[in-house]
């Protein structure tokens, strides 16, 4: 499907890492068959009962080029839905696939007074790559009760380039003693981070309590350019764990990791909805330039 210049610019946008990542990129071709497959994974799980998958189908689609599916698929679900969590999911989708006035609703939920959705709130501006004035995200890196929302408000201030929120994020993957903390740092500098983060990613290996966190490392390790941290994910995305699996194809969309196509499309036909779904997306992601 070719799609119109201004929203091919937007998914560049929305692609773009600023980080010193040295993974390989090149672009592998699919065949029409694999292609449609992925399609077809895709829309199966937009249309599905679970809701997150959902949302990751939407998002995989959009970055496809379907945005305009996307938003009529969503936009009815949205006015209906009373859940901040899923109002964050809802409204990022949709911003993602080109309506940017959800930024708004976004901004709203992160600066409410009910703190159950601030998290969601947060790590949706972070993954459409929006600040607003910083005023709530600050805020919320600012404040200790909630370390994951610290995390996530640093994340979205970080990839806009953000040094002090860079540093909470380096500083906590070397210092924090949760697991869960370092794994968010571990998948924002995959992202946002650049090969100066792969010995502290790498230190952080020996403490990782389970295979889930160390795969979050690993993953990381890859996405930078990191020889074993590919082997590693390579493996991984056969894991008995569908988690680690799913993390595995998650990773290697965001990675572009063209090496690990081979391991990923026989998980178009995983047990588990969300491994199907993540790779769909990175295959389709990785066809691209």
């Amino acid at each position: 499907m070719k799609i119109p210049i201004p929203r091919f610019l937007a998914l560049i946008s929305l692609l773009a890492m600023p980080s010193l990542n040295a993974a390989p990129k090149e672009t592998i071709p699919l065949d029409p068959a694999t292609r449609q497959k992925c399609l077809q994974v895709l829309r199966e799980g937009l249309h599905g009962e679970d809701f997150w998958p959902s949302m990751h189908a939407a998002e995989a689609l959009t970055l496809a080029g379907h945005d305009d599916e996307v938003r009529a698929f969503l936009e009815p679900k949205l006015g209906n839905e009373k859940d901040d969590q899923h109002r964050c999911g809802l409204a990022r989708e949709l911003a993602r696939a080109g309506d940017r006035s959800q930024i708004g609703l976004l901004l709203g939920i992160l600066s409410g007074t009910d703190p159950y959705g601030h998290t969601h709130a947060a790590e949706s501006l972070y993954k459409v790559l929006e600040t607003g004035d910083g005023i709530a995200l600050r805020k919320a890196m600012a404040q200790r009760e909630n370390p994951k929302l610290r995390l996530m408000a640093a994340g979205a201030l970080g990839r806009k380039g953000d040094a002090d929120a860079m540093a909470l994020i380096r500083k906590q993957l070397v210092e924090s003693t949760d697991p869960e903390e370092y794994k968010i740092c571990a998948w924002l500098l995959a992202i946002i981070g650049n090969q100066s983060d792969i010995a502290s990613l790498r230190s952080r290996l020996k403490d990782a309590p389970d295979e889930l966190a160390k795969a979050y490392l690993e993953h990381a390790l890859a996405t930078l350019g990191d020889a074993a941290g590919l082997d590693a994910l390579q493996k991984n995305l056969q894991s008995a764990d569908p988690a680690v699996r799913t993390y595995a194809a998650n990773f290697a969309a965001d990675g572009h990791l063209s090496a690990v196509a081979d391991q990923l499309r026989p998980l178009l036909v995983d047990e588990n909805l969300d491994t199907r779904i993540r790779a769909a997306q990175a295959l389709l992601v990785i066809s691209q330039p």
